[in-house]
């Protein structure tokens, strides 16, 4: 009998690859330990790209800082910064004003998007085409709807006055939309209801849709009513979905600036004038950094403030 065990072990050893040490490392490791492997880049870059910034903003709202004037010296002031802010008259109005679009904006758009999304679900003919029709403005860019409108409002030229005066009579160059003082805070909040509600419309269509339909299919064996049926079951299955849909479009709207800024630019005068733009015209018109980064904070700080609020009382009304 011949002994091929020896040929054999040197034939193995020679055809074995030593692993690199690369490999041996991570070979070693617990499937935690990978997990954080992969996301330290991701944790590192978000850490780069938002932590650092806000800690920046918070130390140079504190100071003098002009970014037009980097070398003039660095003064410490303390809170003087945020006491002149919530001192001036001005940024109280701006944010009245952005309290108005906020409300109004939220408002319409659950009514206006709860509405449709009861439409669509019906799923008659043509559901799918109006659907998509009715997404289309939502899919534009705000710059793209703010120069739109501008034009839509021309009193001599756009459309909109001219639809008014054919539904009501009125002469179509007696009022502008965006150069009337009472008129200009419902034009802002008129643009952004129409490219909004379908966003709502389809958190809200994607709550109905959740709904099982032995629970319609029970209360038709109970002979409830079709209102029964919406106050008893489709309202409350789908709140945690509305509630949604106004946490997401509140934020937006408190620091909505591109679309209005592009609309009314803040006029006529400081009527459409919201805290946003506000903030613009404090850090790149009249250059005051530190002030601008101290009312940049206290805007994050509400904004963060009413969110967590909201969001306790939205995780209450889904353990109901």
């Amino acid at each position: 009998m011949t002994d091929t065990s020896g040929p054999v072990v040197i034939r193995d050893r020679a055809g074995a690859v030593p692993a690199p040490p690369v490999a041996r490392v991570i070979r070693g490791l617990s499937d935690r330990a990978i997990a954080w492997l992969f996301i330290a880049p991701t944790i590192l870059l978000l850490l780069a790209i938002n932590v650092f910034p806000l800690i920046w903003t918070i130390r140079l709202s504190f100071t003098n800082y002009r970014a037009n004037k980097p070398n003039v010296p660095l003064r410490w002031l303390g809170l003087e910064n945020y006491t002149s802010i919530l001192a001036d008259p001005d940024v109280w109005q701006a944010m009245q004003a952005t309290a108005h679009f906020v409300i109004w904006t939220i408002l319409l758009e659950v009514l206006f998007g709860f509405g449709l999304a009861l439409l669509i679900d019906k799923k008659f003919r043509g559901h799918s085409f109006w659907t998509t029709v009715i997404l289309l403005p939502m899919m534009l860019s705000p710059a793209v709807v703010g120069t739109f409108w501008t034009f839509l409002f021309q009193p001599q030229i756009g459309l909109f006055n001219y639809v008014v005066a054919f539904l009501t009579g009125i002469d179509p160059s007696s009022f502008q939309m965006i150069g009337d003082v009472p008129l200009a805070p419902w034009a802002i909040v008129l643009v952004d209801t129409w490219m909004w509600t379908p966003y709502v419309m389809l958190i809200c269509l994607a709550g109905l849709r959740s709904i099982p339909n032995y629970i319609y299919e029970a209360a038709e064996v109970d002979r409830a009513s079709k209102w029964r049926q919406f106050w008893s079951i489709t309202l409350p299955m789908v709140l945690p979905f509305l509630m949604l849909a106004v946490l997401f479009r509140g934020i937006e709207n408190f620091k909505m600036f591109d679309m209005v800024n592009l609309l009314t630019s803040g006029g006529p005068g400081s009527t459409t004038e919201l805290a946003s733009i506000t903030l613009k015209r404090e850090a790149f018109e009249k250059w005051r950094t530190g002030y601008s980064s101290a009312f940049a904070i206290i805007l994050f700080v509400t904004v963060f403030g009413a969110a967590n609020i909201y969001v306790k009382a939205l995780n209450k009304v889904k353990q109901r």
